[in-house]
């Protein structure tokens, strides 16, 4: 069975696609996952690990008072970020991802592992969020996977 790296380069190559990545808590591990695929150069364009709320809004464009209203773990930063990334690197398709690897920075309402994930084409904009157990490498692994996921699951509904 195909890993889920693989099946999004099948999906993008299909649809004649590229894609690129907007990564905060997955620190660049969804990047490293498509770059795993031989050929992965056709259509990945690149990844934007952005960490800190200066990144997002430096390369992203993420709006200052998004973040100050809403959180860096939010949906609408997601959105935000995902939106960004396909102006920063000129993709047809884009996924984001931010939230609390843990195992400290959480809170009640935002507890660690929480993670908020977009993907976008430009017009359409799927997001979803997850808390995922376990400690700050699980956490990003499954992040990861979970944005992959992600990818296939939108160009199977749109």
């Amino acid at each position: 069975m195909a890993s889920p790296e693989e099946r999004v380069g099948e999906a993008l190559r299909r649809k004649k696609l590229t894609v690129s990545a907007a990564e905060s808590c997955t620190g660049g591990r969804i990047g490293d996952k498509i770059t795993n695929v031989p050929g992965s150069s056709d259509y990945f364009r690149g990844s934007a690990v952005t960490y800190s709320n200066e990144s997002k809004v430096a390369l992203l464009g993420v709006d200052k008072a998004t973040l100050e209203r809403f959180g860096a773990v939010s949906e609408q930063v997601a959105k935000e970020m995902a939106l960004g990334c396909i102006g920063l690197f000129g993709s047809d398709v884009s996924v984001s991802t931010t939230g609390i690897a843990g195992p400290t920075g959480g809170s009640p309402e935002k507890p660690a592992g929480l993670v908020w994930f977009a993907v976008t084409d430009g017009d359409r904009i799927a997001t979803e969020k997850a808390v995922f157990p376990g400690d700050r490498e699980s956490i990003k692994e499954a992040a990861a996977l979970f944005a992959l996921e992600m990818i296939i699951t939108f160009f199977a509904r749109n």
